[in-house]
């Protein structure tokens, strides 16, 4: 997650494991504290707001509670060892995962750095992206887990699915070596995360009532809060990647800009062709959908590549969604795989065509052809997806046999708020 100039070598030399100590700068500091803030900002209150909104009224504190509650706990498992096992040099290792010499951050001081920012700033920020990441899977299994159920799979996916595969493309392992390119996390985060929500949602099976009852958003202002929060959150996400206050920053800025708005105005507008009105609904979620497509390439290219991709992101989300919930009737509840998991395929492969230069990104590495770029695009997707699928099910599987995952039938009609926390969102329910 270092910024990107096209040239592989650089790449490489950029990254942090790799990156030659120097002095602090402050200019540098500062953007990323910022963007740190803005990217914890995404999950509380960007997400939580954004899913709280989207589920009944009578579990709308329990998704809350789900974002919150995964907020500590990612926190205190990335200081014990996540970072540093993905982070931390590997030696023989290296290729498949980190080292250890980083658990709970022994000799880490004020004066430590990682390039030219203190290495607690840089652990913080890379803590947030692995804060939204499980944050992000609750969407698939909304209004129907355990609460204890959800804190063990968060754990447990973060360790096995998370931990692995941000080391292989941002820690120095061997899709990294491969020259896959992801800036933000299209592939670490979106289909990552996307595929474990479908996954889960599979596992569970559907909410009591699906398909054939309505269960909408309880409220839409809220909805709307949160996604603007989204927004907002989303220039930390993919600008903060550069790891500088420069003009690579303001063009990531810029293009996850342009992928945002083109992607929510092409969900519009396909949504009012097919139904006669423009939804709420569906603006923001086309929003979301072009930021989560845009991420990969954030870093890569240009603003004409943006516009495309947050375009083809509208298309290919939109259509997806409604494939997954009215053809297949996975209740994906809160639609994570077709807009974050199909969102992230799609940006992810799409970043190896406009990277090149001829089509107005930052460039190939050197000898690398489009089609190449893309063919190892399209394997660490692959990869990715093949490891969160087989991981996911696996954890959510054991932890079915020995905890459960789901409450009962009378307690999912009930709601979850008043049953796992005997408390309700509003007063006068």
């Amino acid at each position: 997650m270092s910024f990107k100039s096209g040239e592989l070598s650089l790449v490489l030399l950029l990254m942090p494991e790799l990156a030659v100590a120097g002095e602090l700068n402050q200019a540098n500091t500062a953007w990323v504290l910022t963007s740190t803030t803005l990217v914890l900002f995404m999950t509380i209150p960007g997400l939580s707001l954004f899913y709280g909104g989207l589920v009944r009224s009578k579990n709308v504190l329990s998704v809350l509670m789900q974002c919150f509650a995964i907020t500590c706990l990612v926190s205190i498992l990335w200081l014990a060892g996540v970072y540093s096992l993905i982070f931390a040099d590997g030696g023989d290792l290296q290729k498949l995962i980190g080292g250890t010499s980083k658990l709970f951050l022994p000799g880490i001081g004020t004066e430590s750095l990682t390039g030219d920012i203190p290495e607690t700033v840089y652990f913080m920020f890379q803590m947030t992206f692995a804060i939204i990441s499980p944050a992000l899977i609750v969407g698939g299994f909304a209004e129907r887990m355990k609460f204890s159920a959800m804190l063990w799979f968060s754990g447990l996916w973060l360790i096995l699915c998370y931990l692995p595969v941000c080391h292989w493309l941002w820690g120095g392992g061997w899709l990294a070596d491969l020259g896959a390119m992801d800036f933000a996390g299209g592939i670490v985060i979106h289909v990552n995360a996307g595929v474990a929500a479908l996954v889960a949602a599979l596992v569970l099976g559907n909410r009591r009532g699906f398909p054939t009852t309505a269960m909408p958003p309880h409220n839409m202002t809220m909805v709307v809060t949160g996604a603007g929060m989204l927004w907002v959150g989303w220039f930390g996400f993919n600008a903060g990647s550069a790891l500088t206050a420069n003009g690579n920053a303001g063009m990531a800025m810029l293009v996850t800009h342009i992928g945002a708005a083109s992607g929510s105005l092409t969900w519009m507008f396909i949504e009012w062709q097919h139904f006669g009105k423009p939804s709420v609904l569906g603006i923001v979620t086309g929003m979301v959908a072009g930021l989560g497509t845009i991420t990969p390439a954030s870093g890569f290219i240009g603003p004409t590549g943006a516009l495309v991709i947050g375009i083809t992101a509208g298309i290919v989300c939109f259509y997806a969604t409604h494939y997954v919930k009215r053809t297949l009737k996975i209740d994906d509840s809160l639609d994570v795989f077709p807009v974050h998991g199909v969102g992230g395929v799609t940006g992810s492969l799409l970043t190896g065509v406009f990277a090149a230069s001829g089509l107005g990104g930052l460039g190939l590495a050197d000898g690398v052809s489009i089609m190449d770029q893309v063919g190892v695009q399209a394997l660490a997707i692959a990869v990715t997806a093949a490891w969160s699928i087989v991981f996911s099910y696996l954890i959510l599987k054991v932890l079915d046999k020995l905890i459960g995952l789901r409450v009962t039938a009378d307690e999912e009609v009930q709601g979850l708020d008043i049953v796992l926390h005997e408390e309700t969102g509003y007063q006068d329910l």
